[in-house]
């Protein structure tokens, strides 16, 4: 048996809900009528409110300050180096023997 297929929200409806549910008296009625579970919705405005910028960056791209940003992009240009540096260091020992 397979499993159902997961639904996906784009960010402009997850923040249109957001915006309904701060009108509304009864979130488990406005969730009811847009066939969501009352726990998404507070799940969405949980995180809207902890980062308004940053939420729902969409397709499993994870939620990142800018200092995060350029930590991970300085990290990833570090390994590279790193491994340069060791393809040199192999390349050096292998042309560096002498003949004979």
């Amino acid at each position: 048996m397979s499993k159902p297929e997961r639904r996906t929200f784009t960010k402009e409806f997850k923040l249109d809900v957001i915006q309904q549910s701060y009108h509304r008296d009864n979130i488990r009625e406005l969730a009811n009528e847009l066939d969501l579970r009352p726990e998404l919705i507070y799940k969405w405005r949980t995180q809207y409110q902890n980062s308004p910028v940053a939420s729902f960056p969409g397709k499993g791209v994870e939620a990142l300050s800018p200092q995060e940003q350029k930590l991970r992009a300085l990290q990833k240009e570090n390994a590279e180096l790193r491994m340069e540096r060791d393809i040199l260091k192999k390349a050096i020992g292998i042309f560096g023997k002498t003949n004979g």
